[in-house]
């Protein structure tokens, strides 16, 4: 059944949606998710909301679809939503009987307006995350990042002064530096599962790279690289860099200089050859990147081997 598609232009929407109290601030609020209760008819709908989200919730009785993803809150995890993208929710038939508990943050980028993490919250990668790379949060750092969520809804809740918007956008920084930090240690702390997704990555670009029609198919994208390990483009090149230092990018170069080296050094293709068979659209493209690579060109490379 097609969902009905609504658009939540302002934080009181979700207020509404979740049939609680209007918010004490237009731009920001801290929901207590225990609270929230949705209409009955909520798996009929699909959002797109013009605020931030961030959640921290446990055993909900929905899942949540983000994108194309779902996911079970049955675990203290985080997640991270940026403006403009589109969720719906569906009954979650694995649910246990414990009551719903967490909270959400919302944030309304006019909230953040002319402050110096208005522009640079973009730049936070987990926000273009999908739903199943949530942040897995230990005991620990999940009492962390609580205190600054309630230290927000006091600041916010109080008698609002000249400080009261520059203390709270302070702490929403700190609260997103902290999660940094938390996801850094999770591409640590999953290692094994990590490794397979390199594995994987490299089984999938030699493949690509085997494939006689490239000159057809062009460059793989990193999109196209994330799509295929089912990750997004962020999450993929975060778990990559942990784990070697190179984004998803610099790995498809890698695999690519290895085939044009393969290639100049055992044939007796030219190089513009050479490049449209790798899926170059022009074979000064290629060249640039060589030599950007290697400090030599193509053919000064090919002289090693002659």
């Amino acid at each position: 059944m097609m969902k009905n598609l609504k658009h939540f232009k302002k934080v009181s929407d979700y207020h509404k949606l979740a049939n609680i109290a209007a918010p004490q601030h237009p731009l920001i609020s801290i929901i207590d998710y225990s609270l929230v209760n949705y209409p009955s008819a909520v798996n009929e709908l699909k959002w797109r909301q013009d605020y931030y989200t961030i959640g921290l919730k446990r055993n909900v009785v929905h899942k949540l679809f983000y994108g194309q993803q779902e996911y079970d809150f049955d675990e203290g995890i985080m997640t991270f939503i940026a403006q403009n993208q589109t969720i719906s929710l569906a009954d979650n038939p694995n649910i246990n009987t414990k009551t719903p508990s967490g909270w959400l943050l919302l944030i309304h980028p006019d909230f953040l307006w002319n402050s110096s993490l208005g522009k640079q919250i973009i730049h936070y990668g987990f926000f273009e995350y999908t739903v199943n790379e949530a942040l897995f949060l230990s005991e620990k750092e999940e009492l962390m990042l609580l205190d600054i969520l309630k230290t927000i809804k006091r600041e916010y809740e109080s008698n609002i002064d000249k400080f009261s918007q520059k203390i709270v956008i302070s702490h929403i920084e700190l609260l997103l530096n902290y999660a940094e930090r938390f996801y850094e240690r999770q591409f640590i702390t999953r290692k094994i599962s990590n490794h397979q997704v390199l594995s994987q990555l490299e089984q999938l670009l030699s493949h690509y790279f085997k494939d006689d029609n490239l000159i057809n198919k062009g460059l793989p994208t990193v999109q196209w690289v994330a799509n295929n390990l089912n990750l997004s483009p962020n999450y993929l090149s975060g778990v990559l860099k942990s784990l070697t230092g190179q984004s998803t990018q610099q790995h498809i170069h890698n695999k690519l200089l290895e085939k044009a080296k393969d290639q100049l050094s055992t044939t007796l293709l030219s190089v513009s050859e050479i490049a449209y068979n790798l899926g170059f659209e022009h074979p000064a493209s290629f060249t640039k990147l060589f030599k950007n690579k290697t400090e030599l060109s193509p053919t000064e490379f090919r002289k090693n081997y002659n």
